[in-house]
């Protein structure tokens, strides 16, 4: 109902105005303080909306889920599957007018492969990338591989961006710092006050596509001259800012704001996400105590969706339960292993886990952001149970940019590490097992909280070779399984965003990605 309820404003929503630039600034309030300007160091959806703005994609998904060319015209694939040929549109320009090359594209893709979840799939059965002139390059497989086109497509983090070679040379685990893209905007570099405002302005060397935008797809016509992401950690400021006209837009609206925002004529409350989020609440698998799976077991033994989601989205229309680890109304979901999930809370048999886990009492760094309502919603909620189950628990607080910095430590928590932080996916994040970063038991290289499960990794190469969509659904099923025995980390529901924003924006793009593109400023 939920999901009905977003797609069903698409028709208002997304009008394509025409071409010509109305200019002006629109001014937004987003949905955390932007601190990496890498979207493939960093899986945050605050940076991955940042490379939205400043690069482009060779490949794109529309809103019916189909891959279309971006920065490529046109493309050719050998009989045998094995030779893929891509040609660059005419007169891409990087940021600094020089023009956008085949060894700019093959840097960015070998780049993006070591970090992106998919792409790590990649090199495996990837011979050869090879610029063939300074427009075309062609990739030569090993062997078939079906989710090839899909995975340079990818609409969400880590979405493979195209950078200049020198920065796409940058290694894969250090950040870069350069902001030179291809995309609609550039980034005012000597505007960014981190904590307070990020600037971009109009790319007037941009040549859009000449279809409709969709999605990620399509024209990327830019209709004002500036955007200012302005950070306003305190919600009510918020709330009071937009009221008052002093912004445009509001990102994430907190669910008890969006009433009060609705009174206003002037503002539109809704929601632009067609899918939804899944909560998370992530594990630190390299340090005691939830190296241990019956800690773990034991906090998934008392967790209650319901209480989470209550606290996250308020109102029922904006949340739903789902036991499944991926996103409920999509084609890999199931029920398959939930009842550690959806049965009944029991806190004698959670203390015994606990018991035999062999706790001492040990502090358990807890980390929560006060200013994303959604996480820290979820760290009290989880302080409750930590309580409950006799765990010293010390919740320490910060900004949003200081806990995706913070996350990617390996250090004790007596040295800046961590045992327990909170987030939330978009759906298109968490499809299946070939997106599903979070699912991923390849230890040092999977993603924050590092878990080792060989089983689970078995697993996904086999889905990788699945025949068709049933014998998907059965090994993502068998997946789904051992998650909800090895708790990689845990899903606390599944939930829409409101946004809101003036009535005098038009063009809003419907999509589970924040674009910026063919908006105007009446």
């Amino acid at each position: 109902m939920l999901l009905a309820a977003a797609a069903a404003l698409m028709l208002c929503l997304s009008a394509t105005a025409d071409a010509q630039s109305s200019g002006g600034t629109i001014k937004l309030v987003p949905q955390a303080d932007l601190r990496s300007i890498d979207p493939i160091w960093t899986t945050a959806y605050i940076t991955r909306n940042y490379g939205y703005m400043v690069y482009d994609t060779l490949l794109a998904t529309d809103e019916h889920f189909k891959v279309q060319p971006q920065m490529v015209d046109k493309w050719t694939v050998s009989e045998d599957g094995l030779v893929y040929a891509f040609t660059l549109r005419p007169g891409l320009k990087w940021h600094d007018g020089t023009p956008v090359t085949a060894p700019d594209c093959i840097a960015s893709l070998d780049r993006w492969m070591k970090r992106d979840v998919l792409g790590q799939a990649l090199p495996a059965v990837i011979g050869e990338m090879k610029a063939v002139d300074a427009a075309i390059f062609t990739v030569t497989l090993k062997r078939p591989f079906a989710l090839f086109l899909d995975a340079l497509a990818k609409i969400s983090s880590n979405t493979p961006f195209m950078m200049p070679e020198r920065v796409a040379k940058t290694d894969a685990n250090t950040q870069i710092k350069e902001s030179i893209g291809s995309g609609p905007f550039k980034f005012a570099a000597s505007e960014w006050v981190p904590g307070s405002k990020a600037v971009f302005v109009k790319n007037t060397d941009y040549v859009p596509r000449k279809e409709a935008a969709s999605w990620a797809a399509g024209g990327k016509v830019v209709k004002v001259d500036r955007v200012e992401w302005q950070t306003i950690p305190d919600s009510q400021t918020a709330a009071n800012a937009l009221n008052a006209g002093e912004v445009d837009w509001w990102e994430l609206v907190p669910q008890d704001l969006a009433p009060l925002l609705a009174k206003n004529k002037d503002i539109t409350v809704t929601t632009t996400d067609p899918l939804g989020n899944m909560g998370v609440l992530r594990f630190n698998h390299e340090l005691p105590p939830f190296n241990n799976v019956k800690m773990r077991q034991a906090v998934q033994m008392m967790m209650d969706q319901k209480t989470y989601m209550a606290a996250v989205a308020g109102d029922p229309k904006y949340w739903k339960t789902c036991y499944s680890f991926f996103p409920c109304g999509t084609p890999m979901s199931s029920n398959a292993g939930s009842e550690a999930l959806s049965g009944a809370r029991d806190i004698q048999k959670a203390k015994a886990l606990v018991k035999e886990a062999g706790y001492a009492g040990e502090p358990v760094v807890v980390m929560g952001a006060t200013d994303q309502p959604i996480v820290y919603a979820q760290a009290l909620v989880t302080m409750e149970i930590l309580k409950q189950l006799g765990i010293n628990a010390d919740l320490q607080v910060m900004d949003w940019g200081t806990l995706i910095t913070r996350r990617a430590s390996h250090e004790p928590t007596d040295k800046g590490g961590w045992n327990i932080f909170f987030t939330w996916s978009a759906a298109p994040d968490l499809l299946n097992p070939a997106v599903h970063s979070q699912l991923r038991g390849n230890g040092a290289k999977a993603w924050f909280g590092w878990p080792t499960n060989a089983k689970t990794e078995a697993l996904r190469d086999q889905w990788f070779e699945a025949p068709d969509l049933a014998s998907q659904q059965k090994i993502a099923a068998e997946i789904q399984v051992e998650a909800f025995q090895a708790v990689p980390h845990i899903h606390t529901g599944q939930f829409v965003i409101p946004t809101a924003f003036r009535n005098s924006l038009k063009g809003v793009i419907v999509a589970p990605v924040l674009f910026m593109w063919n908006v105007e400023k009446g």
